[in-house]
């Protein structure tokens, strides 16, 4: 089993906070995912970052990264993926399909990095 940071941290912050704005990701004019349900995680220490529900992602244009995963104390392991028209694959997106509980909102959401798409939000 694996234990959560939170037993050595019970302070430590992380808000989730469910938006109405519509939320675009693309990639080079080729949209990855669209949506008015994404959750703004505000994690301490980070910078604010927009998950987007599995529905509403186009998983058509990405890819797994076969055996790239990294492991938060605060959310637990993530797995990634990369933009099918990206060459070389590198990952652009990453999601988290069983995160602790105390973040369990963001299950299966998928996040874009934000300095590797174009990310707008719209009324």
């Amino acid at each position: 089993m694996v234990i959560s940071g939170y037993g050595a941290q019970p302070d430590y912050r992380i808000d989730l906070l469910v938006r109405g704005n519509l939320v675009l990701a693309s990639l080079d004019g080729t949209t990855l995912a669209s949506s008015r349900r994404t959750i703004l995680l505000d994690e301490q220490g980070h910078r604010l970052v927009y998950y987007f529900p599995p529905d509403d992602v186009r998983f058509d244009r990405l890819t797994l990264v076969a055996g790239k995963t990294s492991f938060c104390p605060f959310k637990g392991e993530a797995q990634y993926y990369a933009a099918i028209s990206a060459a070389p694959a590198s990952a652009v997106a990453w999601r988290y399909p069983g995160p602790f509980a105390q973040v369990a909102a963001i299950t299966g959401y998928v996040a874009f990095y934000q300095h590797l798409i174009f990310l707008t939000v719209q009324d």
